[in-house]
């Protein structure tokens, strides 16, 4: 899995799985963005979540 999914891939991703309710897609974006503010690297069970969204 690519540790380097784009930022604005997250925030599109986050939008729609807070419009179908997915929370826990929602929850990992957010752990995302969060680490991306932070300066960190986001965890890989998040990436994984994100990526699985369109799966």
């Amino acid at each position: 899995m690519q540790s380097d999914i784009p930022l604005d891939t997250v925030w599109s991703i986050l939008e729609a799985a807070n419009e179908l309710g997915d929370t826990h897609t929602v929850d990992a974006c957010r752990r995302i963005i969060d680490a991306n503010l932070r300066g960190d690297a986001p965890g890989q069970s998040d990436l994984n979540a994100v990526a699985a969204f369109f799966a």
